[in-house]
């Protein structure tokens, strides 16, 4: 009968290996009938050819049926991946034999990739399990060649599979080579390539090494372009017309050359997802009282200040401005501890300061520095055993097991 019928419609499906459960298997059929009616129909008569054009389909429905059993099984059974997961992955990759996909996933164990890592990877780039051996071994022998630590290159590659797909010689070497010379050691580099994917996308000549020679042209330290290229190597990739715009406003603004809070602030002003989110920021502080003139002295006294979300920004100053009572630009002495967790540091040390005040034993008005930024030992030293006599039950208010009301 001639008609319109869909090449994957299946009537049967290869049962999975035996670690799989019965109930499992069940479920996945369904799912497979139901995905295989997303594919491409074709017009087709009883000999298997096109009505449109007289050719014969590229491949027969039995074929894609096999084909789709094939490699559910391999997603679930060797990737480790989820029914649910291995329903999205079979549309994007199709393998009628399991050869490449097993030396891919056998290839990525020997060099230490967990389960884990491999799934994230074929999620990522399907595809990947069809690479042939001289696309993917050389870049992996080259890592190991040099010393790189696998168990970092993993985590590299897990997190931006396409590392694999780029050219060993001119990208990946000239890239590994910079960077290295740059950052002296190899978990430097590992740590530069997890922070940006686009470090090793393009050849270090491009944007890169002329952004670093900006920076020595102003003399800023080896240890500043370090800071920058180990933690936020994508200011570095940055079109070195926008990236010398960004050092003459930085520059406009005050900050010195010789001391990191320039390079942060390069970071913050450089890259274009951290311009909007300045704006933002700009608007949420002078909601909370903040003049021009405000918002600049804490950028220039703690840069990354202006990239945090307007919901922590509002949040933090709730809590000093009402539950405190503290003025809003008490922060601009301090502009670090809008960076700290106010669940878990700024409300337990902040109770025990009321705690005290309320008692006569110390005077409110605590420098925020002091009280925020030393370490969980110094604070306790300074502000609960200290008073351990007069207020015992201080450590368990600093713990949250009594409130104020409690004493």
């Amino acid at each position: 009968m001639k008609g319109r019928i869909p090449i994957c419609s299946l009537l049967f499906f290869t049962p999975l290996k035996k670690n799989v459960e019965v109930g499992v298997e069940m479920e996945i059929t369904r799912r497979f009938h139901s995905a295989s009616k997303k594919y491409i129909l074709v017009d087709a008569d009883s000999s298997g050819l096109s009505s449109k054009t007289g050719r014969k389909s590229c491949k027969s429905e039995k074929q894609l049926e096999n084909e789709k059993s094939c490699t559910f099984s391999f997603l679930i059974n060797s990737c480790g991946l989820s029914p649910e997961l291995a329903v999205s992955v079979s549309e994007r990759v199709l393998f009628e034999n399991t050869e490449k996909p097993n030396f891919v996933v056998t290839m990525l164990k020997n060099y230490g990739f967990s389960q884990k890592q491999i799934a994230r990877i074929v999620c990522k780039r399907p595809k990947i399990l069809m690479c042939k051996k001289k696309t993917l071994l050389p870049k992996l022998e080259f890592f190991q060649s040099v010393g790189f630590p696998m168990a970092q290159l993993a985590n590299v590659i897990a997190r931006d599979p396409t590392l694999l797909s780029r050219s060993l010689e001119n990208q990946l070497i000239p890239s590994y080579n910079f960077l290295k010379s740059m950052l002296l050691t190899d978990d430097r580099v590992a740590i530069a390539m997890q922070q940006s994917r686009r470090i090793s996308r393009q050849h270090p000549t491009k944007n890169i090494a002329p952004n670093v020679a900006v920076l020595r042209e102003l003399e800023v330290p080896e240890s500043c372009i370090m800071l920058l290229l180990t933690h936020h190597p994508e200011t570095l990739v940055e079109e070195t017309d926008v990236f010398k715009e960004a050092v003459k406003k930085v520059l406009e603004m005050g900050f010195d050359p010789l001391r990191s809070t320039f390079v942060l602030a390069l970071h913050v002003v450089a890259e274009k997802t951290n311009r909007r989110i300045w704006d933002q920021c700009y608007e949420t502080y002078k909601s909370w009282g903040w003049s021009k003139d405000d918002v600049y002295l804490a950028f220039r006294r703690h840069p990354n200040c202006m990239i945090l979300s307007q919901n922590k920004i509002s949040r933090t100053m709730d809590f000093l401005v009402n539950n405190m009572g503290w003025d809003s630009r008490i922060v601009l002495s301090c502009p670090a501890v809008l960076l700290l967790n106010l669940e878990k540091r700024i409300i337990p040390r902040c109770s025990v300061i009321q705690v005290l005040s309320s008692s006569g034993l110390i005077s409110k008005e605590v420098k925020l520095s002091v009280l925020l930024l030393p370490s969980e030992v110094r604070f306790l030293e300074k502000f609960v055993t200290k008073y351990e006599e007069e207020v015992p039950q201080l450590f368990d208010v600093y713990k949250g097991r009594i409130g104020l009301k409690d004493l």
